[in-house]
């Protein structure tokens, strides 16, 4: 009998056995915790208080709006877009919040492998084709609708967490 697979398999399985997968109650947290970030840097850019997220602009109808029960995939679908038009954006107060988005999209993957879901990688929703001749059009109304909409939309998902969503 040869005895070197089953010393193998028992040392891998002793490691194994040492080794702990992250609680899914500290995926859950550091979404929150990375959502309210997301919030307060939004309010941090004092230009972005002066557009309610229920406002409609002309033209600017692809930003996503509010929207009451989410899913994981939908929060991923409606953060993909946000992520794209803030990436779109020359201004540099969006850098770091279109960071965190790509973040906090991780997260709801790992939320989502949770459950046994398997959420699409949508690195790049389709391209928003009215994007770049809006933007040339009205490059500060685009960041501010955008920004304030997505404050919205961030504290619907902050909600959401806490109803434990669906796939």
């Amino acid at each position: 009998m040869c005895w070197r697979p089953l010393c193998q398999f028992l040392w891998l399985w002793s490691y194994l056995s040492y080794v702990q997968a992250v609680p899914i109650q500290k995926v859950q947290d550091d979404t929150k915790t990375l959502i309210k970030t997301i919030v307060t840097r939004i309010n941090d850019i004092s230009h972005t208080q002066s557009v309610s997220a229920k406002q409609r602009v002309t033209g600017l109808d692809f930003i996503p709006g509010l929207h009451p029960i989410l899913s994981l995939s939908k929060m991923d679908q409606t953060l993909a877009v946000y992520q794209q038009i803030l990436t779109s954006l020359p201004s540099r107060n969006v850098v770091q919040i279109s960071n965190d988005l790509e973040n906090l999209r991780d997260l709801l993957h790992l939320l989502a492998s949770s459950k046994s879901c398997s959420l699409p990688r949508t690195s790049d929703v389709q391209k928003l084709e009215s994007l770049d001749g809006v933007l040339e059009a009205s490059l500060y109304s685009t960041e501010v609708v955008a920004l304030s909409r997505l404050q919205g939309s961030l504290q619907d998902i902050l909600r959401q967490l806490d109803l434990s969503p669906e796939c």
